[in-house]
């Protein structure tokens, strides 16, 4: 049985354009875009269609596994209320982060990791989810124990992305000691003594792990077909070793120079909405909204706060000259997608899957009335 729903009196977001029409939606799929009057069906009241939004990098459903120290949620309750969220928004596609290698004071492990992607596979099978679901595996190459927690994953189809990470202390995202004093001293509560030693640690198994680590996943992802993206590359000597290992996406870049080599190599340059909305990374490092100035922005990922995703679409063009709302809602739509393969979604066209959201703008916030994937209701 042919289904089919129509969107009319909306301000449809399409690739390079804002047009006032209507929308078909059959069989999940965009089967048109008229614009002016004429079609009857649901009034959008004026509000705004967009692409549902594609997010490569959430750290969020940890949170809901792990809520507080010791605490361990059930695994599909945990995917449930983290699909939820995301869902309601506007995001229809999202690649849920899961850690490969974990430091010494991580309250989680690998198996716990496997039993989230076990509860995410389970809820995809039984159609619980709202969203489309895909894992994303956080490598944490200076880690020991990274390979073994990688072999965890092995045959697991729902991998579409693995970014390839090294948080020790006096490079990438930590150059600035006491930034990272900052964010770990007083996280762990050490001393200073205490934390000397644990940045010596730290910077050892760096030296003896990332190399080889990197090295091996990159070929395994080569292999499985799984995009490869860097992550908090300041130098042009990262960039470098990101195009050797055949790496696709530039993970937040921590400089304006990183940045502006992984465009000129052809990678998806990827920065935080939380850093757009708060002009400024947390940990110091280049703002989201200098590299849209100049053009070295691709895609935006909502990283640790989901709504920041479709707040910094409908926010960059007012802090940003020169980018429209097409531009912006590409870089949490279009690009994304593109970036890990997924072409059947992303942007507003006809044959494409109706992953769409409405939007309405209240006080400069987007607010998000109603979300549909594959031309169903979910939000």
């Amino acid at each position: 049985m042919t289904v089919e729903t129509v969107l009319n009196n909306a301000r449809i977001v399409l690739a390079d354009e804002i047009v006032e029409g209507s929308i078909v939606l059959r069989d999940g799929l965009i089967a048109g875009i008229d614009a002016g009057a004429g079609r009857s069906g649901e009034d959008m009241a004026g509000d705004f269609i967009i692409p549902g939004l594609v997010e490569l990098h959430t750290d969020h459903l940890e949170g809901h596994y792990a809520p507080r120290p010791k605490v361990r949620w059930n695994p599909i309750a945990a995917v449930l209320a983290h699909d939820a969220q995301v869902a309601t928004a506007g995001i229809t596609t999202v690649l849920d982060a899961l850690r490969v290698g974990m430091d010494d004071d991580a309250d989680m492990n690998s198996a716990d990791m496997r039993k989230l992607a076990d509860a995410i596979e389970d809820s995809v099978q039984q159609d619980r989810l709202r969203a489309d679901h895909f894992i994303h595996l956080r490598c944490e190459v200076s880690a020991p124990d990274c390979l073994a927690a990688f072999a965890h994953f092995d045959g697991d189809d729902r991998i579409k992305l693995a970014s390839l990470m090294d948080h020790a202390p006096g490079q990438r995202q930590f150059v600035d000691l006491e930034t990272y004093a900052y964010y770990y001293q007083r996280k762990l509560k050490l001393t200073d003594r205490e934390f000397q030693q644990f940045c010596e640690k730290r910077m050892a198994e760096s030296a003896t792990n990332s190399g080889p680590n990197r090295a091996f996943i990159a070929a395994a992802c080569h292999q499985r077909g799984i995009v490869l993206a860097s992550h908090d590359d300041a130098t042009t000597g990262h960039v470098d070793e990101a195009i050797e290992q055949g790496v696709r996406v530039a993970e937040f870049p921590t400089t304006k120079e990183a940045a502006k080599a992984s465009k000129a190599a052809g990678l998806g340059v990827l920065m935080g909405a939380p850093n757009v909305m708060r002009g400024a990374s947390h940990s110091g490092n280049v703002s989201a909204r200098t590299l849209a100035g100049e053009g070295l922005l691709d895609i935006l990922s909502s990283d640790y706060i989901p709504f920041s995703l479709i707040q910094s679409a409908f926010f960059l063009g007012d802090v940003v000259d020169g980018i429209s709302l097409p531009q912006a809602v590409a870089m949490v739509s279009k690009n994304p997608a593109e970036a890990v393969g997924l072409a059947d979604r992303g942007v507003i066209e006809q044959g494409r899957r109706a992953d769409l959201v409405r939007v309405r703008l209240d006080d400069h916030v987007p607010v998000v009335r109603t979300v549909w994937r594959q031309g169903r209701r979910v939000a």
